[in-house]
């Protein structure tokens, strides 16, 4: 059990954890949607009220170098836990570098299963160096070491980025890997791209939002239909032609030879799906795994080989065969919070419901004892031309949950900031920004009026950087007609941590210091009147 904080019996009230999903803080002015938007009561907050900046990127999250952003995922994760693991990219390059992949009974019953039945090896994900969801190197490391176990053909099945990397880079990555392919081509060994499309249009759907997406994407990668093109290169070119579309919205297409696709996947094949991050992951892993699927209809269900580069949700068990074992993640501030008879309250709408539940316990699906949860359904509509998404839905659901005064401890997410942020409009997200302002000021005050207080911090930055920045000169990247480059990915920045308090009579602030998201579970440990659990990181709260 969690030991009782010497001093300081806890708040009385709820206290509540506000996660303004992608709302960085940078100081400059330019194409930060965070700085621009009208937000009169969160810019109040942070004049009036304790608060810090804390770490969400890089080694601070799990991540393997300081250069590499921050995702929702691992930043929930480091929030729930309190503490920091190795997380996907990390794991994945390790795995990798050392040959312990290759190892594994996995990889060996993908190689093994296409040498004895002379069949497909075909591999499925993320084709970009974002690091957030996949790592284009790792699909290189598997397919050169395909050849070296003797694989006679693979077919490399591509979903374009432009989210997590420059909007439209598609073409840097498309060419100098299809200069890798061809000098790994041989009369032994063929291999080429076989299909594609935009990950925000087949595949990579996630929470259940738009199975149509991954209907899509089935019919695009395994049964090869859709418009066919003689090259990804020129699908790319013609499909920005035709629709405008930046990377990750660009329609589906299929590589075809004499009116043939090239790669359509046949009972026998191997498929690997090379994402290792797993909310985008889940549902293609059902579609290919699940005997007694209804989600929509499969037309041909062939039987493969199938493995995810992780295990995308333990609790479900898939898939059931992964490359490498994901970070075990133990003494979650849910189970010990559980433990100790505390009642929670989880919500957020699809977009971010598995992130304030399934990552923040640790990449588990199933409740701790006194855990409840609200799922508000997302609209399924371009998030620049909803701005606001259900943030107001989210706040009318906490206010009911703070006033009914069952729970001791809330948490939320308010998507806006990153979904917004990753369309690349700024005045889009300095809406999305003033939509979560907007909820705070409504949903604070219940706290207030509860004898509560109420942690209100991000998990990573994006709507803080709009503008797509030249890094030697500092100035906006153009585009061929002189507009402005849009800025699609997360940043690299801080986040704010904003402690707001108005029941101890200033009793309480947060401690100036080097912090992360993995400081946040003991200081809510705090705040309820217990000691942090051995394994957390240090607590930033300070008791006069």
């Amino acid at each position: 059990m969690l030991k009782k904080l010497s001093g300081f019996n806890g708040i009385q009230g709820p206290i509540v954890t506000i996660v303004m999903d992608g709302v960085g803080y940078s100081p400059k002015e330019e194409g930060n949607a965070v700085a621009q938007a009208r937000k009169p009561f969160l810019d109040a907050l942070m004049q009036k009220y304790s608060h810090v900046l804390l770490k969400a990127h890089g080694t601070a999250v799990g991540m393997p170098s300081d250069a590499d952003m921050g995702n929702s995922e691992v930043g929930h994760n480091a929030i729930g836990a309190g503490q920091v693991y190795e997380q996907g990219a990390a794991l994945v390059a390790k795995s990798i570098q050392t040959g312990e992949m290759f190892k594994r009974d996995a990889w060996k019953e993908i190689t093994e299963n296409v040498r004895a039945k002379n069949s497909t090896l075909h591999f499925i994900g993320l084709f970009s160096d974002g690091n957030v969801h996949s790592n284009i190197e790792h699909l290189q490391a598997m397919i050169a070491e395909a050849k070296k176990e003797s694989v006679k053909k693979v077919r490399v099945h591509v979903l374009l980025d432009g989210r997590d990397v420059p909007e439209t880079s598609a073409l840097d990555y498309v060419e100098p890997f299809e200069k890798f392919l061809s000098e790994l081509r041989s009369s032994e060994f063929d291999v080429c791209i076989a299909s594609g499309g935009g990950r925000m249009k087949i595949t990579m759907d996630r929470y259940n939002a738009n199975w149509k997406m991954v209907e899509l994407g089935w019919k695009t990668h395994v049964l090869g239909e859709g418009r066919y093109f003689a090259s990804t290169t020129e699908a790319i070119n013609t499909l920005r032609a035709e629709t405008k579309a930046i990377d990750q919205d660009l329609p589906p297409f299929v590589i075809a030879k004499d009116g043939t696709p090239v790669g359509t996947i046949q009972d026998g094949d191997s498929v690997v799906f090379f994402n290792f991050r797993g909310d985008r992951a889940i549902e293609i892993t059902r579609a290919f795994e699940e005997e007694h699927f209804v989600e929509f209809d499969r037309v041909r269900f062939p039987k493969v080989t199938y493995a995810g580069m992780l295990q995308y949700d333990g609790d479900l068990k898939l898939p059931n065969r992964f490359l490498v074992p994901p970070p075990a993640i133990e003494n979650t501030s849910g189970e010990w919070f559980s433990k100790a008879g505390l009642k929670q309250f989880a919500c957020s709408e699809t977009q971010k419901y598995g992130h304030v539940t399934y990552f923040w316990n640790g990449n588990r699906s199933n409740k701790f004892d006194g855990e409840s949860y609200l799922e508000i359904p997302s609209d399924v509509v371009p998030f620049e031309q909803r701005p606001w998404m259900k943030s107001a839905e989210i706040t009318d659901a906490m206010i009911e949950a703070v006033k009914s005064g069952k729970y001791n401890t809330l948490r939320c997410n308010f998507p806006n900031g990153d979904m917004v942020g990753h369309t690349g409009s700024l005045r889009a997200a300095t809406m999305a920004v003033e939509a979560v302002d907007l909820g705070l000021a409504r949903l604070l005050p219940v706290i207030d009026a509860m004898g509560g207080v109420a942690i209100i911090t991000a998990d990573h930055g994006n709507a803080d950087e709009m503008y797509d920045v030249d890094k030697k000169t500092g100035l906006p990247k153009t585009n061929k007609d002189g507009s402005i480059k849009a800025k699609t990915s997360h940043t690299l920045n801080p986040i704010p941590c904003i402690l707001y308090d108005n029941v101890t009579g200033g009793r309480l602030s947060l401690k100036d210091g080097s912090w992360g998201l993995s400081n946040l579970a003991a200081t809510t440990a705090n705040l309820l009147g217990f000691e942090k659990h051995e394994s957390w990181d240090d607590s930033m709260l300070l008791i006069k």
